[in-house]
C-alpha cells in the first residue's frame, strides 16, 4: 500500500483522536515522508529536527506576511488576512530586528525573575481555590499564566475576564483549520482588543508604571521609539501568546506525570529535576506544534531544494521526537540532559516568552509537589480542536 503523506497531514490536523495523539503518524511522516510538499496547500512540510532547525534559522527564509493577501487552509477554503501594522512575528530583517531590540529592551530577563516571588504566590492562592479536585485547566492552568502575563503588562486585574473570550477567540486565527466563522470571530475581537489597549496605552503615557507596556512605550534607540500601532499590535501578540501556550504546557505536564508515575515519584524525590521536567514536557508534548517561514531564495535541507517564493510548514512536536535527536524519543524522561527542543521556534523569531513559560511551569510543579502525593485524573480530558497551539479545555484531577 503507498504512503499518503497529504492524507495522513489531513487526519493530523482534522481528526479529533489524532489530535489527541498525533505522535503515532508523526512518526510515519519522519520515516516515509521527512520532507515533501503537500498538495493541500502547496506548502512543504518538515518532521526532522536538524532540517527544521536549519529552516527556521537560515536568513534566507522569514515571513511571509504582506506577500498576498490571501491564506489557504488545509480544506482549500481561501481566507482574507488582516491588514494593518504588523507584529515583530511578521517582520523580517531590518525591520524585525529594530522592532524586537526595543520591545526586548522592556521584556527582560530582570523583569520576568523580578516575578518569581508573586507567580508563586498566584498559585498558591489558585490551589487553594481548586482544594484538590476539579477542572485544573479552568482553575489553575488558564489563570495563572493570564494573571501572571497581565501583571507584566499592566493589564488591571478587573479587567482579565472581559479580555479572556478576545483572546480565546483572536489565537483560532493561527490554526490550519479555521473556518470563515472563527476568522470572522477574530475580527470583532481583535478590534476590541485593540480599542482596549489603546486606551491603556493613553493611561500609560500619563501615568508610567513598572509593567512593560510602560516600559515599551518608553523604549528607545537614540531617537528611535516604537510607534502607536507598533506599541498596540506587539502588546497584543504579547499578551495573547502568555495565555494559551503556558496553559497547554502546564495542563500537559500534569497529564504527563499522572501518565508516568514512576517519573513523577522521581520528582517527588529530587526537587533539582524540576527545570528537566519541563523540558522534556516540552520535548515530549509540546503546546505549539506548528511554526513555518517563507522561503525567498532557494535552499537546500536534508537533501532537498526547496526553491524561493515556497511556504513551509515545520510539525515540532514530530521534531523534538526525531531518533537521531534523542535517544528513545518516545519514552517520557525527566532526568534527560541537555535536552533539545524546538517548542518555543528557533532562529530570530525564538519566543520571546520562554523565560517565562519555563519560570512559571517549574513554580506550579514545585507547589503541586509541596503540596501532594496523590495525583489522579478522574475523567478522558476533553480535547480541544485545534492543533497548532495543541491542548485541553478540562482536566478533571483529584490532588490529596
Amino acid at each position: 500500500m503507498t504512503f499518503d503523506p497529504d492524507a495522513t497531514l489531513l487526519k493530523i490536523f482534522t481528526d479529533p483522536e489524532t489530535i489527541s495523539d498525533p505522535y503515532p503518524l508523526y512518526a510515519e511522516l519522519r520515516e516515509h515522508a521527512p520532507i515533501f510538499k503537500t498538495e493541500l496547500v502547496g506548502r512543504w512540510v518538515l518532521t526532522r529536527f536538524d532540517d527544521a532547525r536549519a529552516l527556521l534559522r537560515d536568513p534566507r527564509c522569514g515571513s511571509g506576511a504582506g506577500l498576498t493577501d490571501e491564506r489557504v487552509s488545509l480544506d482549500g477554503t481561501k481566507r482574507k488576512v488582516r491588514s494593518g501594522t504588523l507584529s515583530m512575528l511578521m517582520l523580517n530583517p531590518p525591520d524585525h530586528t529594530r522592532v524586537r531590540g526595543l520591545v526586548a529592551r522592556s521584556f527582560t530577563p530582570r523583569r520576568v525573575e523580578k516575578l518569581r516571588p508573586e507567580v508563586e504566590q498566584m498559585c498558591d492562592d489558585l490551589l487553594d481555590d481548586l482544594g484538590g479536585e476539579g477542572d485544573f485547566v479552568g482553575s489553575v492552568a488558564f489563570p495563572l499564566p493570564a494573571n501572571v502575563i497581565s501583571a507584566l503588562v499592566g493589564v488591571p486585574a478587573e479587567d482579565r475576564e472581559y479580555l479572556r473570550p478576545l483572546i480565546y477567540d483572536l489565537t483560532v486565527g493561527i490554526e490550519q483549520t479555521a473556518s470563515p466563522e472563527d476568522l470572522a470571530a477574530a475580527e470583532v475581537s481583535g478590534a476590541k482588543l485593540t480599542e482596549y489597549l489603546q486606551d491603556l496605552v493613553a493611561r500609560r503615557r500619563a501615568e508610567p508604571q513598572d509593567d512593560l507596556l510602560s516600559g515599551m512605550i518608553q523604549a528607545a534607540d537614540g531617537e528611535d521609539k516604537l510607534t502607536e500601532s507598533e506599541v498596540l499590535v506587539n502588546t497584543s501578540l504579547i499578551y495573547a501568546a502568555g495565555f494559551e501556550t503556558t496553559t497547554h504546557l502546564l495542563g500537559n505536564a500534569v497529564r504527563q506525570l499522572v501518565a508516568h508515575p514512576d517519573q513523577l515519584e522521581l520528582l517527588r524525590n529530587d526537587r533539582s529535576l524540576i527545570p528537566q521536567a519541563i523540558e522534556e514536557v516540552l520535548r515530549y508534548d509540546p503546546p505549539v506544534q506548528v511554526d513555518g517561514r517563507h522561503v525567498f531564495e532557494d535552499i537546500e535541507i536534508g537533501g532537498v531544494t526547496i526553491p524561493a517564493g515556497s511556504s513551509t510548514m515545520t510539525l515540532l512536536g514530530a521534531c523534538n521526537r526525531d531518533p537521531s535527536l534523542v535517544e528513545d524519543p518516545e519514552r517520557f524522561d525527566v532526568t534527560r540532559t541537555d535536552t533539545q527542543v524546538l517548542s518555543f521556534g528557533s532562529g530570530i523569531h525564538y519566543c520571546l516568552g520562554a523565560a517565562l513559560a519555563r519560570l512559571e511551569g517549574e513554580a506550579l510543579l514545585g507547589k503541586l509537589l509541596d503540596r501532594y502525593e496523590h495525583w489522579e485524573i478522574t475523567e478522558e480530558p476533553a480535547w480541544r480542536n485545534r492543533m497548532t497551539l495543541r491542548g485541553v479545555d478540562a482536566l478533571q484531577v483529584r490532588f490529596r
